[in-house]
């Protein structure tokens, strides 16, 4: 359930309507080709997680099988990734409560709303997982309901209006309606979408069969993307004209508006909120996990390995939570420029993060017998090569989006201060055990 909840988002409810905007119809085509590369990252991480499961995820196996350097730069930057994810849906939940509360204040909502998943976190993590079954259970029952009331619309499409019909997918400027440079700058929002699909990792740590549970949750990842990226847009598509759908909205609740079904308008915003605060849920527990290993590792201070009486790494939390909270002063000082610029540093985090992850079980692969891996990425090395290439050609792609390009420019210095970081680390450590010696 958090391998569906963390991947069904504000990327989906929320991004769609701009990845829409920029690919047409053909953004069905960006979904699945962006699937199937998230599909191989969640396999290569799926290897070495089944092979040896541990909370640390990713950053533990890099850490294990690439160096120390690259377990510090991997464990941080998903930390970090993680921290602006949760303060993006933290916002994107403001955002979307304004269809019923127009004049409510961006912060207040903010604020109140973190304090209520902050408690959840550091009560324990099976009410932790309660939440998120039922967050994620929510947005499944609907999304289902909402593919067979589409169907049925479309099929009896005078109930709504004359624009409702398959024949929007080519109508339009055709299927490929913005051409193929649209098609391409899609992909960035796209994969922003699949953010959150590698907590299947961490949440191995934690879980009581992770040489079942984590290959069921993984092989069921090709099904969930069918039914709840591609099943759903190609619904809104159908149901109405992609060139009039307001991309500053999510299209799920402007489409239904606009065809006159405001109920369904109105649960799907709900929908969309619970979709946000789910994956908030699921950001608080991912970096609050990756800081708690990142301090068993000894690249992070030891407090952060604090366990509370019920086993909760608290003070991971409480350390997390402190620089989410930013959130609230962000909107307050920036309530409209915020979104934009998270999901520009939430994306090129995201890459790095999977990049790692496939370099990492590249190394693994070398170093570990091949009978004695349990669960194998399928047509390895081309797989994983694929995806790497795919990776670059992102990054390459948002040097030429003006809303994206900042976030490249940010990158660097990230790396730089991570690099700066783990050299002060090691001559700390260094100190420490000459001074022991002595």
């Amino acid at each position: 359930m958090i391998a569906i909840g963390s991947a069904i988002g504000t990327g989906l409810f929320f991004g769609a309507g701009e990845s829409i905007k920029l690919a047409g119809p053909s953004i069905l085509l960006s979904y699945a080709i962006g699937g199937i590369i998230m599909y191989i990252v969640i396999r290569a991480l799926g290897e070495m997680t089944v092979h040896e499961p541990n909370a640390g995820s990713f950053s533990y196996y890099a850490n294990k099988y690439i160096g120390n350097y690259a377990g510090f730069v991997a464990g941080w930057n998903y930390w970090f990734n993680y921290i602006i994810v949760s303060m993006l849906e933290l916002t994107a939940t403001t955002m979307f409560l304004d269809y019923w509360f127009p004049n409510a204040s961006h912060w207040l909502i903010a604020l109140n709303i973190l304090i209520i998943f902050s408690a959840i976190n550091l009560m324990n993590v099976k009410l932790y997982g309660e939440f998120e079954f039922w967050f994620a259970g929510i947005k499944v029952a609907v999304i289902i309901t909402l593919i067979i009331l589409g169907i049925y619309l479309i099929i009896n499409n005078g109930h709504t209006s004359n624009n409702t019909s398959i024949h929007n997918l080519w109508s339009y400027g055709g299927f490929f309606a913005n051409g193929y440079s649209g098609f391409l700058l899609s992909f960035v929002v796209v994969i922003f979408s699949f953010g959150g699909t590698e907590l299947v990792g961490i949440t191995a740590g934690e879980a009581e069969n992770p040489d079942k549970t984590i290959p069921l949750a993984i092989n069921g990842i090709i099904l969930r993307i069918l039914i709840f990226y591609i099943g759903t847009l190609a619904i809104i598509l159908c149901l109405y004209p992609w060139s009039k759908i307001n991309s500053h909205l999510s299209p799920f609740v402007d489409v239904f508006s606009k065809i006159g079904i405001a109920k369904a308008a109105a649960v799907m915003n709900f929908v969309a909120i619970t979709a946000a605060l789910s994956s908030l849920n699921s950001g608080i527990y991912g970096t609050a996990r990756m800081a708690y290993s990142l301090s068993q590792q000894r690249n992070a201070p030891k407090i952060l390995g604090r366990l509370n009486s019920k086993g909760i790494p608290y003070m991971a939390i409480l350390f997390s939570l402190f620089f989410i909270f930013f959130t609230v002063i962000l909107n307050y000082l920036y309530p409209k420029q915020i979104f934009g610029v998270l999901l520009a540093i939430a994306v090129l985090a995201a890459i790095i993060n999977w990049v790692i992850i496939l370099l990492t079980q590249i190394v693994f692969r070398k170093k570990v017998k091949l009978e004695n891996i349990k669960y194998k990425i399928p047509l390895y090395p081309i797989t994983s090569i694929i995806a790497i290439i795919f990776f670059v050609m992102i990054i390459i792609t948002m040097t030429q989006m003006k809303d994206m390009a900042m976030a490249i420019y940010i990158a660097p210095l990230w790396l730089l201060v991570l690099s700066v970081g783990y050299w002060i680390k090691d001559k700390v450590a260094k100190h420490r055990f000459t001074s022991a010696c002595e």
